[in-house]
């Protein structure tokens, strides 16, 4: 049996964009007060805008990190473990309830469809304090497969 041969992809924005909308698993990397990085798994989509979103609360550490340095990467990853998966780096924007509330619709129309209940959804979403994050991607590295290098192919 061949080894699987490590893959990076170059992609522009709209590619970029297509790998993602898919994929809803990441983990979101932030920068403590002190400069050392906080990892936080997550849900994420792609808004219409093309902006990488996550639902939060604004008493978690990425939400108060994000606002305090809103440079922030995202890794999103495929459901496999051995699936392809790409970094996102870019500048998040932090909305709180009220503003928060018809990003939060879109965030859910675009990761799970519609909703039986728009106006419950909106309430619980007030009721709850959700927030939002929306990550602009300014930079990207290639979409990478892990595996062997090339050179044991043979």
């Amino acid at each position: 049996m061949a080894p699987q041969i490590a893959s990076n992809t170059r992609v522009d924005l709209a590619e970029l964009l297509d790998f993602v909308r898919p994929r809803h698993r990441a983990i979101l990397l932030t920068r403590r007060s002190d400069g050392s990085p906080q990892g936080s798994p997550l849900t994420c989509g792609v808004d219409d805008s093309g902006r990488i979103v996550v639902s939060t609360y604004p008493e978690r550490a990425k939400t108060r990190n994000a606002k305090r340095d809103p440079q922030v990467s995202v890794i999103v990853l495929s459901d496999e473990w051995n699936g392809p998966w790409v970094q996102v780096d870019g500048t998040a924007e932090v909305l709180d309830v009220p503003e928060s509330v018809e990003p939060l619709v879109e965030y859910f129309r675009n990761i799970s469809g519609e909703h039986p209940d728009w106006d419950e959804y909106r309430a619980a979403m007030v009721k709850q304090g959700k927030s939002i994050l929306r990550i602009t991607p300014e930079r990207w590295g290639p979409v990478a497969t892990g595996g062997f290098p090339a050179r044991l192919a043979g």
